[in-house]
């Protein structure tokens, strides 16, 4: 009697499209945990002024005067801004980071260059009268593990490109600088004390890691939480948003994952060789490491693979003809 085959190509490409659909859903948000329960608590305009004040030392009362201008649908794909706003004539962006990015003045200018042109509107710039803009400002909130200063400046200029050997380097005509506040619990006591919101952001995100190391993400959130209504630590914040701050918790595991077990291990190869090689092929590699690894872990397609690490894919491309052009000249 002849068996009846088992159809084991239907089973495989059926749980080869659960793997790309639990690969992409854990890709597509994991980078934004933190970066949305920032935002939600900053977009009440009072908390904004709040902490408006606490890093100027300014004491405006009115939250009427704070002009919110957040571009929702910015240029960021992974990576969507927190704020935005004007008071007097002060154009502000503030951004939350959990891990160190280079890229963040770059982003700035051209964020300000979108928040600009919708502030002059259809202004004639050919006239004859000087037309007066905000004076902008920059501040990032950072809360990752990777930089322990209180605070650090990054510059447009860091990401110019080097001219070629024999070519004296240009400074160029423009600059754009980001502060860089490190908001870890334990930091910049000074500005949480100034402002209680973020001072309970920062206790949450302490708090939540404290409980990882004993809790699974979900309980450790729902405890987190509990304890800031339980202490009165921006207590309105989370017993209105409690169900939404647990959920967007369980992102921070996704991009802590992707990141330490597909993304770090390779960056960190890839700097050990950037010590021989150059720094910037030492980070390209790592970047290209882990593509290769996230495509293989997951059984996604290279574009998803690149967006989750943030590089394109003609850099990945053309790091990989490098790459395979140097093992051919060790063979």
């Amino acid at each position: 009697m002849n068996q009846r085959k088992q159809p084991r190509k239907k089973t495989q490409t059926k749980k080869k499209k659960n793997n790309q659909r639990k690969a992409k859903q854990a890709i597509r948000p994991y980078i934004t945990y933190k970066d949305r329960v920032f935002r939600m608590l900053f977009k009440d305009r009072r908390r904004l002024l709040e902490l408006y004040n606490a890093l100027n030392d300014t004491d405006y009362t009115s939250h009427e005067k704070l002009e919110v201008n957040t571009l929702d649908n910015a240029i960021f794909i992974k990576m969507k801004n927190d704020v935005s706003f004007v008071i007097d004539s002060n154009l502000c962006l503030y951004e939350h980071q959990s891990t160190c990015c280079p890229n963040m003045p770059l982003r700035g200018f051209l964020y300000f260059a979108d928040l600009y042109k919708k502030i002059l509107g259809d202004v004639d710039l050919s006239s004859n009268r000087r037309i007066t803009i905000p004076i902008p400002h920059y501040v990032v909130f950072y809360n990752g593990k990777e930089r322990r200063e209180e605070k650090f400046i990054q510059r447009l200029s860091d990401s110019y490109e080097t001219p070629a050997k024999g070519i004296s380097a240009d400074k160029g005509c423009m600059e754009l600088t980001v502060q860089t506040l490190n908001i870890n619990l334990e930091h910049n006591k000074d500005l949480l004390d100034k402002s209680p919101s973020l001072y309970g952001y920062a206790y949450f995100v302490a708090a939540v890691r404290k409980n990882m190391e004993i809790m699974e993400l979900k309980e450790a959130a729902e405890s987190a939480v509990a304890e800031c209504i339980e202490k009165d630590i921006i207590k309105d914040f989370f017993l209105e948003q409690r169900s939404e701050v647990v959920a967007m918790s369980i992102y921070e595991y996704n991009e802590e994952y992707i990141r330490r077990e597909l993304h770090e291990d390779g960056y960190s190869e890839g700097e050990k060789a950037g010590y021989d090689r150059g720094e910037a092929d030492g980070r390209r590699k790592g970047l290209i490491e882990a593509v290769d690894r996230i495509m293989e872990k997951f059984h996604i397609d290279l574009s998803e693979a690149c967006e989750s690490v943030g590089l394109s894919e003609a850099d990945y491309m053309d790091g990989k003809q490098i790459k395979n052009k140097y093992l051919s000249m060790q063979n």
